[in-house]
């Protein structure tokens, strides 16, 4: 019944219709499209009092009714005109909306109808309303049975509305009452132990009640047993996967006693802080370990993540190993190149003259290298001269070969594929050791569902010396003298020897212009104005406010020498502002940069601007980063950036992140190939769920890895790890 598909119950055009525009397939599919949330038709409203954009029920009288042809006669609008002494009220229905309230609606005929209030043509309508016709013997009950009613508002899509899908649910679960027969073959994903042991409802319950509730404990009832299937199997796919990675073999990688670690430790010039010290533990009691770790190191902007990755690279190398560091963009690569090369000193330059005796060679590839460079680089790879090699994409390649990896470093996480991250794993005599680093604070339920396969470790303080940064909402539109006291203040900056960034959302040359002008969205069409730009931006700033200043462009669209020419003298002090697009988003470390300008910066996620921010405020110097934006006091947007300008807690800020957007896309940023099936679990509120199920799930799969005891979870599982997620269960 569930795997039926819709077409043969639905019919062809309203199938087509749910598979392309709500991805939904089949019977089962439809069941667990969930309300998202449900109206309740309430008291009674007269005519005359009809409020706009709300949900109402109404008992009148029909008055006329007629239909009117449109499009040549292939489209019919059925207009109804109701009445009930205090005023009168339009109702419209349209295509196959039209038959049922033409043939029950005549004229004179009594009846109760509800739905939302809407303006056309400035009159107040009822668009596709719900109604029920009262026989003349209906008294008050027959009304309050209907006015109290529940309705299920369903996600929709333009194509497809509520009303529609709430028809096609009807259709799929039979008179109200029979139910069973729908439901009957249902495949209950939880073991029955555990669902009595939480006093949780049956499937087939919870499905009639949060599709049809009687009242709101119903509804609780529903959604309650629902979370658990999903935080559950997430699980238990999360856990087996655990248990086959520590079944891989991988060779330990113990440091040697004084060798090219130790010898790096004593030319710091600095202690390392309690938190890099405890991660570092971590991270060398996995490596010493005979299957490979599976770590994630999250870390505040600043915190000093390099720092211990690069202690664990040194580490492996010293016990034989190669360590490979994949960085997201070339800009990042050649940054984390040139500071690793500066920290290690002589002893990024074994083998060479003048080399550290315990040194190695520290490599970089990218693809816009030149061709002899680039065969050099390969080659101290494949031979084994290089003990560490720093890349993009291009390290990907089927032409890198190592001589013996065994420890791939992933710097921010979330912009590489999972296949990516397999191809290099994959480099390995065996399966590597992978560290993942990111910068971005993910709160630990999300940790728990995303990354459930990953042991987290957590970087929290800041290395003494970091500077606080000061952080300012700038209402330009409101105040303009605002935004003319912030360009002093990053002449100000400057002229007190420091440097400053300014970014945009976009580049500003006609590729760019013409896909803004495709990517409007709603708010850019009520602003009327595209995204600024760093080219007009840069522009505009030259000519006036900082006329005097030597302002340079970076952006993503430059030959790479070219970006790499201008970061190299802006870190140089040769450039006072650099206008920039988010290129300068990871790892930029200039610690003499201090003052920061977002434009436009409502057009940036919470992490993303506390990314950027994290650029200032590297060095002795405090830091100040300006948030300038036209939307209005009291907007989302404007909540969103004084949010951010309060608190410089990123594990906080990932949590207003998270409640302003949808899990799913929480859970898709962070794992490209992940489909979120997430519908009515909240990563954010369901904490103790996600917790609990992770237990359960780690209890049954270490007791029984293969399920074979569990037949219908193991269904459940390879339905809810459609192929790209199961890719991405199988490769993370």
């Amino acid at each position: 019944m569930l795997d039926e598909p819709l077409k043969k119950v639905l019919g062809g055009n309203t199938a087509k219709v749910m598979a392309d525009h709500l991805d939904l397939h089949t019977v089962g599919d439809l069941l667990h499209h969930y309300p998202r949330r449900y109206a309740e038709r309430g008291e009674l409203t007269r005519l005359s009092d009809l409020p706009l954009d709300e949900h109402v029920t109404v008992v009148a009288q029909v008055a006329d009714a007629r239909v009117h042809t449109f499009n040549g006669g292939r489209g019919r609008r059925l207009e109804v005109t109701i009445t009930d002494g205090s005023g009168r009220l339009q109702l419209v229905f349209f295509g196959k909306g039209v038959h049922k309230p033409r043939t029950e609606l005549q004229p004179g005929t009594r009846a109760m109808f509800a739905g939302k209030v809407s303006v056309f043509n400035r009159k107040r309508q009822l668009a596709h309303p719900e109604f029920k016709a009262l026989g003349a013997g209906s008294g008050t009950e027959a009304v309050e049975a209907f006015a109290n009613q529940l309705l299920p508002l369903y996600p929709a899509c333009k194509q497809m509305e509520s009303w529609q899908i709430q028809q096609a649910v009807d259709t799929v679960l039979g008179p109200a009452g029979h139910e069973e027969s729908a439901l009957a073959g249902l495949i209950d994903p939880l073991p029955e132990s555990l669902r009595e042991g939480r006093g949780l409802a049956t499937l087939p319950e919870a499905l009639r009640k949060v599709h049809r509730p009687g009242t709101k404990a119903d509804i609780a009832t529903a959604r309650d047993r629902l979370k658990w299937d999903e935080a559950f199997v997430l699980q238990v796919a999360l856990a087996r996967r655990r248990q086959a990675d520590a079944q891989l073999p991988a060779a330990p990688r113990k440091p040697a006693p004084d060798g090219l670690l130790t010898a790096f430790d004593a030319r710091l010039p600095f202690t390392l802080t309690e938190g890099q010290r405890k991660v570092s533990e971590e991270i060398f009691a996995d490596l010493a370990t005979d299957h490979p770790m599976h770590r994630l190191l999250q870390g505040e902007v600043g915190s000093g993540k390099t720092m211990v990755a690069l202690r664990a690279m040194l580490g492996v190398v010293d016990a034989g190993g190669q360590a490979a560091m994949l960085a997201p963009t070339e800009v990042l690569a050649q940054q984390h190149h040139r500071s690793i090369t500066e920290m290690m000193g002589k002893l990024a330059e074994g083998g060479m003259l003048g080399g550290a005796e315990q040194g190695t060679k520290v490599v970089l590839l990218t693809g816009s290298m030149g061709a002899a460079a680039r065969r050099q680089a390969l080659l101290d790879l494949v031979t084994g001269e290089a003990g560490i090699v720093i890349g993009t994409h291009a390290l990907i390649e089927d032409k890198v070969q190592f001589h013996d990896l065994g420890l791939v470093v992933v710097d921010e996480q979330h912009r590489f594929g999972v296949e990516q991250r397999d191809a290099l794993r994959s480099k390995g005599k065996q399966p590597p050791h992978l560290l993942v680093m990111t910068a971005t604070p993910i709160p630990r339920t999300v940790a728990m569902t995303v990354f459930g396969d990953l042991e987290t470790s957590v970087l929290d303080q800041l290395p003494s010396g970091r500077s606080p940064i000061a952080s300012h909402v700038v209402p330009a539109k409101d105040k303009p003298h605002f935004l003319t006291r912030a360009w002093e203040r990053v002449r100000e900056e400057v002229a007190a020897g420091h440097q400053g960034y300014v970014v945009c959302p976009r580049i500003g040359d006609e590729e760019d212009e013409s896909k803004a002008a495709k990517e409007k969205s709603a708010e850019d069409e009520a602003e009327k104005r595209p995204p600024l730009a760093v080219v007009d931006v840069a522009e505009q700033l030259v000519k006036g406010p900082l006329s005097d200043l030597r302002v340079e462009v970076l952006h993503g669209r430059m030959q790479p020498e070219a970006k790499d020419e201008v970061m190299r003298r802006f870190a140089a002090g040769e450039v006072d502002v650099l206008v920039a697009t988010t290129v300068i988003e990871v790892g930029v470390n200039v610690p003499n940069a201090t003052a920061m300008v977002i434009m436009d910066a409502d057009r940036f996620g919470v992490s993303q601007l506390h990314q950027l921010r994290g650029r200032v405020g590297r060095g002795s110097a405090a830091g100040l980063c300006l948030l300038v934006t036209d939307m209005p006091e009291g907007s989302p947007a404007r909540s969103r950036l004084g949010a951010v300008a309060a608190t410089l807690d990123g594990f906080e800020l990932s949590r207003i992140d998270l409640e302003q957007r949808r899990e799913g896309d929480v859970l898709g940023q962070a794992q490209s190939g992940v489909r979120s099936s997430l519908r009515v679990l909240a990563v954010i509120d369901d904490e103790e769920v996600i917790a609990a199920a992770r237990e359960e799930a780690a209890a049954i799969v270490a007791a029984d890895p293969e399920l074979a005891g569990y037949p219908q979870l193991r269904t459940a599982l390879d339905a809810l790890l459609d192929k790209e997620r199961a890719e991405f269960l199988d490769k993370g």
